[in-house]
């Protein structure tokens, strides 16, 4: 009998220390459990919540940025990630003529009753650019609601675009690349393409303008010497009330023949209808050239200028 009740005593003692020792335990789980949840709460759940109020804070300040309020649908927040360690973009905009006939394109360009401007002239005159600053300055400036750039796409036969991959915006995209260089110094590539995606900025080819009225737009046409007669009477006839159409190129740099260039063409009816209400032309020459010293003596080099 003593036997049996030494050995229940220290059969109870080992249950007694096996279920400290569990207890323990759970309170060492438990223990670890909590400095999880601190864990979480200090370096995890804070700094998600902090992405998520500045997501929201983007999205409203993209809302403002839209002259229509409208909502974006698409994330693009693996781009804004990379965006903050690039240098800021600049948010007015500043056009400063550096010579006389830049002035005078524009003057036109931010004068309101001309509605039609055609500039020609060399490369490196600025004429694209001028354009590009005063559509983003209007546009930033709520004169006007969108963008419509177009190009004549002379490298693909009839300007079909079918067999090239993408979208229609990714099939001109190398005919476009000029003027959303100009654009890229106002806005980031998520702007960019955020007014892309809600028509803001639309890019048409030229052969798809038929048909369509823009109205409260700027519709800049660059690289016309390469479009024909009708296409040029085509878009001029594409304006409608608060627009203004602005033509560019250089009838010496042109892969159409003479009397199928619409820019040519179309400067020489303007020089015998001499003056107009709607149309302001100006003719940039070889000492306009703003670019680089060597773009002047490569062009004197080909007898350009």
């Amino acid at each position: 009998m003593y036997n049996f009740l030494t050995e229940l005593r220290f059969g109870l003692t080992d249950i007694t220390d096996t279920f400290e020792i569990f207890i323990h335990k759970i309170a060492l789980h438990r223990l670890q459990y909590n400095c999880y949840i601190i864990l979480l709460n200090n370096f995890v759940l804070q700094p998600t919540q902090g992405y998520k109020m500045q997501n929201k804070r983007r999205q409203k300040n993209n809302q403002n940025m839209n002259p229509n309020n409208q909502s974006y649908s698409k994330n693009y927040n693996n781009i804004t990630q990379i965006e903050q360690f690039l240098p800021e973009k600049k948010r007015r905009v500043e056009i400063i003529p550096r010579n006389i006939n830049q002035e005078t394109y524009l003057d036109l360009l931010l004068n309101p009753d001309i509605s039609i401007v055609i500039a020609s002239g060399p490369a490196g005159t600025g004429k694209t650019l001028l354009a590009m600053q005063a559509a983003i300055k209007a546009l930033k400036e709520r004169e006007i609601e969108k963008i419509i750039l177009t190009r004549p796409a002379v490298g693909v036969e009839g300007e079909k675009h079918g067999f090239l991959p993408g979208d229609l915006n990714q099939k001109m995209e190398p005919w476009t690349k000029p003027l959303f260089d100009v654009l890229h110094e106002y806005y980031t590539n998520r702007e960019t393409m955020q007014m892309v995606d809600s028509q803001i900025i639309e890019i048409c080819p030229l052969a798809f303008m038929r048909g369509r009225t823009f109205k409260k737009s700027m519709i800049i046409a660059d690289e016309m010497q390469n479009a024909t007669p009708n296409q040029m009477k085509m878009l001029l006839t594409r304006i409608s009330e608060e627009s203004k159409i602005v033509v560019t190129g250089d009838v010496r740099q042109t892969d159409r023949t003479e009397g199928e260039n619409g820019l040519l063409d179309f400067n020489r009816l303007m020089d015998r209808f001499r003056d107009s209400e709607y149309v302001g032309c100006v003719e940039f020459n070889g000492g306009d050239i703003e670019r680089h010293p060597a773009v002047e003596e490569i062009l004197r080099i080909y007898g350009d200028i």
